[in-house]
């Protein structure tokens, strides 16, 4: 094969910048923490951008015996809520780099 077209090289050389700089974007983001709460503070829960719930907390109040289905439907709310913040944060930060890609589905 001959040499490749100067633009071409030039196309190739910007498209791995932009791998790069992608694979960087989606590193930093899976690191990053958000924090969302529920039940007007009662329960926090702490997620990753890599989708990882790291904490949840909860008042020992919202642990009623006569609806144990309460704190759990809080623990959930919580943590889709944190992982709602992170999806949009993703979103945000691949912009135009996702070519549009929907996130959304996946959260429900």
């Amino acid at each position: 094969m001959g040499r490749m077209p100067k633009d071409m090289r030039a196309l190739m050389q910007q498209a791995q910048k932009m791998q790069e700089e992608m694979q960087k974007a989606q590193t930093d983001l899976a690191d990053r923490t958000y924090e969302a709460t529920a039940g007007g503070g009662v329960v926090k829960a702490v997620v990753r951008g890599s989708g990882d719930v790291v904490s949840v907390e909860f008042d020992p109040a919202v642990l009623d015996p006569d609806d144990p289905e309460m704190a759990g439907d809080l623990v959930v709310a919580a943590v889709n809520a944190a992982l709602k913040m992170a999806s949009d944060d993703a979103g945000a930060a691949m912009g135009g780099l996702a070519g549009g890609l929907d996130l959304g589905g996946l959260l429900g």
